[in-house]
């Protein structure tokens, strides 16, 4: 039977029976292969996702992977049978930054599927055909299912662009900080640095490409050319800044508590610092990842921890929040 999660409040969640949701004009109908759990999904469930961001009831899941069943008017028969991934951001297409291909920076307000518009949490996901990407015919549509973080991380290394035999750093080692090991990789660095928290992320760090791996507390250099952030703390975007060479470029992705002392301005200036911020992923963003992870240069699966039914949807959020180090990336299986 077809079935769907509902959030119908914070903290208030059901299985209800699904229906799926025929393609209108431009639109397509997706079989969920699988779909992630991250700690936005966790902060609808608990309700401090900020205002604006979320509208209940609502089905979550905005990390996802399928396959394309149906199609309405106007969209190619060729995609029927396609393994595909999606963006999440419902832009505008009209204002100056859609047509800039800024579509996370769309004027026209706040849409985004598993948060305002239904999520792929379901048995199938009904969305605008312009938002799916095609993947290669023989694509691991588990692995597919992590290319939303890694889009986002891909937005952030265009934004690094690093050149080959730069000095490269990440700060973060959780499914985005390896990311963009992995993409910063692909790049052929002179030294590839992995800055984090918790020793048992060094092996992994080691086996995407990190040449060196240390904690926060340990001694860390001054003199790279690039950093990338995604770790989500204002230490962490210290800590960044702090691994810079002067004139060096700084990319952060994580979102700090309000209020949290940050960057220290002065040193951004005196040092010259370039910075830049990703929040989200573009379309550029998203053919670029599945051009690296259909070219072998992603490999996803390893951060897989946990395959659950979605039945266990109050298990898997519950995982997601544990701060278990065993617990990585959470999949359901509709």
């Amino acid at each position: 039977m077809s079935t769907a999660v509902v959030i119908e409040a914070p903290g208030e969640h059901r299985l209800t029976p699904h229906e799926p949701r025929r393609p209108e004009a431009g639109e397509a109908l997706v079989r969920v292969h699988a779909v992630g759990i991250c700690g936005s999904d966790r902060e609808v469930y608990q309700g401090n996702r900020p205002e604006g961001y979320v509208r209940y009831p609502l089905t979550p899941g905005h990390e996802w992977s399928g396959t394309v069943e149906a199609v309405g008017a106007g969209v190619p028969e060729s995609l029927v049978g396609r393994k595909v991934v999606g963006e999440g951001f419902r832009n505008c297409q009209v204002c100056d930054r859609c047509h800039a291909g800024e579509t996370t920076l769309c004027t026209a307000g706040y849409e985004e599927t598993g948060f305002t518009q239904p999520g792929a949490m379901a048995t199938t996901l009904t969305l605008p055909a312009r938002l799916l990407h095609a993947l290669p015919d023989d694509a691991d549509l588990t692995a597919a299912a992590l290319l939303e973080p890694a889009a986002c991380i891909a937005a952030a290394a265009i934004k690094a662009n690093a050149r080959p035999g730069e000095r490269v750093a990440v700060v973060g080692t959780g499914t985005l900080g390896m990311f963009a090991v992995q993409f910063l990789k692909a790049g052929s660095p002179g030294e590839l640095l992995v800055v984090g928290t918790r020793n048992d992320r060094e092996a992994l760090s080691r086996q995407y490409g990190a040449t060196d791996f240390r904690t926060k507390d340990q001694p860390l250099p001054d003199d790279f050319d690039v950093v990338i952030e995604t770790a989500g703390s204002a230490s962490a975007a210290r800590t960044a800044a702090g691994l810079l060479r002067r004139g060096g470029r700084l990319v952060l992705t994580g979102i700090p508590a309000p209020g949290a002392e940050g960057l220290d301005p002065t040193d951004l200036v005196v040092r010259q610092l370039e910075v830049h911020t990703v929040f989200g992923a573009a379309p550029d963003a998203w053919a670029h990842t599945v051009r690296v992870f259909g070219a072998g240069l992603l490999d996803p699966l390893p951060l897989v921890t946990h395959e659950l039914p979605l039945a266990e949807f109050p298990q898997a959020i519950e995982l997601v929040g544990s701060g278990d180090p065993k617990v990585g990336k959470v999949l359901l299986r509709p």
